[in-house]
């Protein structure tokens, strides 16, 4: 596929997202629809309404996120893997997952790489994206944060959580393409609202787009 944007499906690269605290089930409803409608990849939802989005998406191609240790990444291991265990008991097919911050700016990178590797097993196969909240982080700990995604055995790297202090940048997205070597997906999110944008951002690597203004950006 071509870098041009003229040449690219941008629908197939975004992940619908609804994950304010006050979304209501309509709102989840509205979202799946629109996400049916324009053939996105996945929507992402909070994990109270997983069950919901499945049921609603069955057979339409599009898949299912939600998010674990969201938005902080401070919970207990024990805590996100209880979290995956329901999220794929809910028929979620993907686990978009917030690394431990704190361990990773302490340099605690065996602790990182064990808390990611423990929500890759209790995903059972599913597609995990861990959230490296890049706007807290120095670029040698994005790099360090890719390697450990990569050695948890994770498939994603993803930016932000959208309620951090900054979301995707493009030096942010070509830093972790270029440390990923291909090794991984690259999931740009937060603060992404236009066309354009999400364009520049793929161009700089990344092979998946989380916003939650998809509509919007296909239109």
């Amino acid at each position: 596929m071509g870098k041009g944007g003229s040449c690219i499906n941008l629908a197939a690269y975004i992940d619908h997202t609804l994950l304010k605290p006050e979304a209501t089930v309509d709102d989840i409803l509205r979202l799946c629809a629109e996400a049916a409608e324009h053939n996105f990849k996945a929507v992402c939802v909070n994990p109270c309404y997983v069950s919901l989005a499945a049921h609603r998406l069955a057979g339409s191609g599009v898949k299912v996120a939600t998010v674990v240790g969201f938005p902080l990444g401070a919970t207990l291991t024990a805590v996100k893997v209880v979290e995956t265990q329901a999220a794929v008991e809910h028929k979620a097919d993907e686990i978009d997952m917030v690394m431990n911050i704190g361990a990773a700016k302490a340099g605690q990178w065996a602790a990182v790489v064990e808390d990611i590797r423990a929500v890759v097993r209790a995903a059972e196969g599913r597609v995990v994206k861990v959230i490296i909240e890049t706007a807290l982080l120095t670029d040698e700990e994005k790099q360090r944060a890719c390697l450990a995604i990569l050695e948890a055995g994770a498939q994603f790297v993803k930016t932000s959580t959208g309620f951090g202090p900054g979301g995707a940048t493009e030096a942010d997205v070509r830093l972790l393409a270029r440390v990923a070597g291909g090794r991984l997906g690259i999931k740009a999110a937060g603060g992404i609202r236009t066309r354009e944008q999400a364009l520049k951002l793929i161009a700089a690597g990344a092979t998946r787009i989380g916003t939650s203004v998809g509509v919007s950006l296909v239109k």
